[in-house]
């Protein structure tokens, strides 16, 4: 079985002086893609260094993301044009972010609308990072109904309503993570009601580490354990659980 992370920041410094050790646990996992959301200027040129070291595994993208809209946020978005001549897969980690900080509501909706223009402007997928914010990322979604848009609600926690609402205003799925192995997670019952076909698998690692491991930091090579979960919520083989998801994040990323 092959399998695809569609979000993991093995760049993060959690994993320093073993991102590579990483890489090759996960293959032999069988996760063999793996698409590296961007995070902002800090750790930008470190994640495109990284995917220069694992050409045809790692699929960098490009975007800020909502935490990282502050006062400067102006300048951080115009540093992403610098970057537009890399070899990028999606506009993301993009989206809001009400839960640490109410801050700057207005600057993450202004910077989430014009990623999403030149997500359409690029012909490329995006990544929603959603918390606490579902009302705000769908008022803008509705704002910008007539661009071409298309991606993923990664970490997805909403409701089968909440999915179908925001399909009507694009070519969407959804993240599925280590949260679907925690007892009592409302994911679970959700994923029985959403086709897969519209299903990605992700670790977002270094966080969300599923069961048995919980507690630690999570991984790449994790993914087979997501999938056995959403396999056994769903009544499928995790055989198809890795075919189809695999199959949907290659449409998606075009990888």
């Amino acid at each position: 079985m092959k399998f695809i992370d569609t979000h993991a920041h093995l760049y993060d410094e959690a994993f320093d002086q073993e991102e590579d050790l990483a890489i090759a646990r996960a293959s032999e996992a069988g996760v063999t893609r793996i698409i590296f959301p961007d995070i902002d200027s800090l750790t930008r040129d470190r994640m495109f260094a990284f995917a220069d070291r694992h050409d045809g595994t790692i699929f960098p993208c490009l975007g800020l993301h909502p935490t990282s809209v502050n006062a400067d946020w102006e300048k951080e978005l115009a540093l992403l044009e610098g970057y537009l001549s890399r070899k990028i897969y999606a506009i993301g980690e993009i989206g809001m972010d009400c839960y640490w900080s109410k801050e700057f509501v207005k600057e993450q909706q202004e910077a989430l609308r014009i990623q999403l223009e030149m997500a359409d402007r690029l012909d490329l997928p995006v990544i929603i990072h959603s918390r606490e914010s579902t009302e705000l990322i769908i008022n803008v979604l509705k704002d910008c109904r007539h661009l071409n848009l298309r991606g993923v609600f990664h970490a997805y926690s909403g409701s089968k309503e909440t999915f179908s609402e925001i399909s009507r205003l694009g070519d969407w799925y959804i993240g599925i993570g280590g949260v679907l192995t925690y007892k009592k997670a409302s994911i679970a019952e959700t994923v029985k009601e959403i086709p897969l076909d519209r299903i990605l698998l992700e670790t977002d690692s270094p966080y969300l580490t599923p069961i048995p491991f919980r507690g630690k930091r999570n991984e790449s090579s994790y993914i087979p354990h997501i999938a056995s979960r959403l396999a056994e919520l769903t009544g499928k083989d995790v055989e198809e659980i890795a075919s189809v998801t695999t199959d949907n994040a290659e449409k998606l990323f075009r990888i």
